[in-house]
């Protein structure tokens, strides 16, 4: 008989009810400063890491292989025969890489890796239906299946205060950079489904219209479909909430719900200002 296990990484923001109610195993992100180093939401909070950026930024590194490897040890002791893991994307990250290498030593447990080319809630949507199939009894390769049709339904879009903190941890990605900064140009990011980069999906001049914008387009793509939506913010709690104020009584807006702040690492490499929306969908 199959005994699934889902694991994700700490970027994914997936809420506390959902990791419980799913038995989600959640692998830590390193947040690394000059004198001293923190495990992503296990000993560091996001309020810490905004309100001692101007101090330090720090580094990342991907979870401690020695976590990935006594995870899968003990999933195996557990009797785990399966293992879906949904990942940071890979165009952002090397934790894809470092979790097949670590899923090889443990060829009891038949695993699948899911580069999710997404960040946040994006990742957070494809363990939940993940999880939902599993529950409704859904077999291991079944869900495999699946697991592509629900990533092409994700779509992700962000602001962001400030382009420096994305320049200077090297996730830029293919977001102009200097020139617009200087002119005040806002773009509205998304994640390139090729490569899983950041890349400007539109633009314009300001903070408030680069709001107005992402509202704009959210509520064009829910013109044509259903879609549930969810909001997180990184320090810019009341920008998120106009946002979510501006698409939630869209008639195709299926569920609308605010997701609360970033997780450290994350918040580390955007820094304060980020506003960021995911839609999921409905098949």
């Amino acid at each position: 008989m199959e005994k699934i296990a889902l694991i994700t990484d700490s970027t994914s923001d997936l809420p506390e009810d959902m990791r419980k109610r799913y038995n989600v195993n959640i692998m830590h992100y390193r947040i690394i400063y000059k004198d001293r180093e923190y495990l992503d939401k296990v000993n560091i909070t996001s309020e810490y890491v905004y309100n001692n950026l101007h101090n330090e930024i720090p580094k990342s590194s991907i979870p401690p292989l020695d976590e990935m490897e006594s995870t899968f040890s003990r999933l195996e002791k557990e009797g785990y025969t399966h293992a879906i893991v949904v990942t940071l994307s890979s165009g952002l990250t090397g934790f894809y890489n470092g979790i097949k290498l670590v899923s090889e030593n443990h060829p009891k447990i038949k695993t699948y890796i899911c580069d999710s080319k997404s960040i946040s809630i994006g990742e957070s949507i494809i363990i939940i239906e993940c999880a939902k199939l599993i529950e409704r009894g859904f077999k291991f390769d079944d869900i495999v299946k699946k697991i592509p049709k629900i990533n092409s339904r994700i779509k992700v879009f962000f602001i962001v205060g400030t382009l420096e903190y994305l320049k200077k941890g090297g996730r830029i990605g293919k977001v102009a950079g200097t020139v617009g900064e200087f002119l005040n140009i806002k773009p509205i990011v998304s994640i390139d489904q090729s490569d899983g980069k950041y890349y400007t999906y539109d633009k314009v001049r300001g903070r408030k219209k680069s709001i107005t914008r992402m509202i704009q387009i959210v509520n064009r793509i829910l013109d044509s479909k259903k879609c549930r939506v969810y909001v997180v913010d990184g320090c810019a709690a009341e920008d998120a909430k106009r946002v979510l104020e501006g698409v939630k009584n869209h008639v195709n807006a299926i569920e609308s719900k605010f997701c609360g702040i970033l997780s450290p690492v994350a918040g580390a490499h955007s820094g304060p200002g980020l506003v960021g929306i995911a839609l999921f969908e409905e098949e």
